[in-house]
């Protein structure tokens, strides 16, 4: 429990202190952190799906000049069993979308879709940072697109751990 009095008829603004801190529990901070989440896996959407529309496409990154979009995404790394992994992260990232939208549609499910958005960013975490170093000690070029992905990731789940460990507070 955090200890703060919750608004009532006779005190209705007694639990604004706790927004008002940004403590890990109130409900500002926990506003902010969903919609920040929810941009950020919108974000990683777009960037997945550039890069699945560049794969099926056959066309050309627009890296503008920086790194080498074409090495990455044309390697033996870039699909798994003939699956491109940009539709992969783009699944994925949708489907962080659906969590965080489940979350606030169905309270019944927003434990479960806070665990199930913490692991698929925690996942999808360890594995960008896998490709990132293919890029990098293998293949010997980055795909600006990629390395977005991979920050966007890896702030997804720094967000996810934020509010899961904010839920339990609130416990």
């Amino acid at each position: 429990m955090n200890g703060n009095v919750a608004p009532s008829a006779a005190n209705p603004v007694a639990g604004q202190a706790e927004d008002q801190n940004n403590t890990p529990g109130s409900s500002s901070l926990r506003n902010r952190m969903y919609l920040t989440g929810l941009g950020l896996a919108g974000l990683g959407a777009l960037d997945s799906a550039y890069l699945t529309y560049v794969k099926f496409a056959g066309a050309q990154a627009a890296c503008g000049g920086i790194g080498d979009c074409e090495t990455v995404n044309n390697s033996a790394y870039s699909a798994i069993a003939g699956v491109p992994i940009a539709i992969l992260g783009l699944a994925a990232y949708l489907a962080i979308i659906a969590l965080f939208l489940m979350e606030r549609a169905r309270p019944a499910h927003s434990e479960f879709a806070r665990l199930a958005a913490f692991g698929m960013t925690l996942i999808g975490t360890i594995y960008s940072g896998w490709l990132t170093y293919v890029e990098v000690a293998i293949l010997g070029a980055i795909c600006p697109f990629c390395v977005a992905s991979a920050v966007i990731i890896s702030l997804l789940f720094l967000i996810s751990v934020h509010r899961m460990l904010a839920s339990a507070d609130t416990a």
